[in-house]
């Protein structure tokens, strides 16, 4: 992974997490929602992403507030994050307004799965 921290005991602890709001989100693309098998990004359930001199946050918000996979997706996207290099802190907060609906998804997503856009 082009962020992930190395295990090189040489490596600068100092350095500060530079990454922008959409180098965040490409490395969150990974993260599937293990029942649609597509992108948390994809999906629109990421609607911010921020770093704060290597303090990041994100929003997020599941597909449903019973969605048995949500805990599994938030502890996903702490430890993706926390994993990089420079990162001081994560926080990921939960929201749930706006709702997520089907408009959530990205439009190349939705003419993947057939949908209208």
């Amino acid at each position: 992974m082009l962020y992930s921290k190395t295990s090189d005991n040489n490596s600068n602890d100092h350095e500060i997490c530079k990454l922008t709001s959409d180098e965040i989100l490409e490395i969150l693309h990974p993260i599937q929602d293990p029942d649609l098998g597509l992108s948390i990004v994809d999906l629109g359930l990421i609607y911010t992403a921020q770093n704060n001199d290597g303090e990041l946050s994100v929003e997020m918000t599941f597909t449903t507030p019973a969605c048995p996979y949500g805990p599994q997706l938030l502890e996903e996207v702490k430890y993706t994050l926390g994993a990089l290099d420079g990162v001081k802190n994560v926080n990921v907060d939960v929201v749930w307004d706006p709702p997520w609906s089907m408009e959530c998804i990205n439009e190349a997503t939705r003419l993947e799965m057939g949908m209208d856009i």
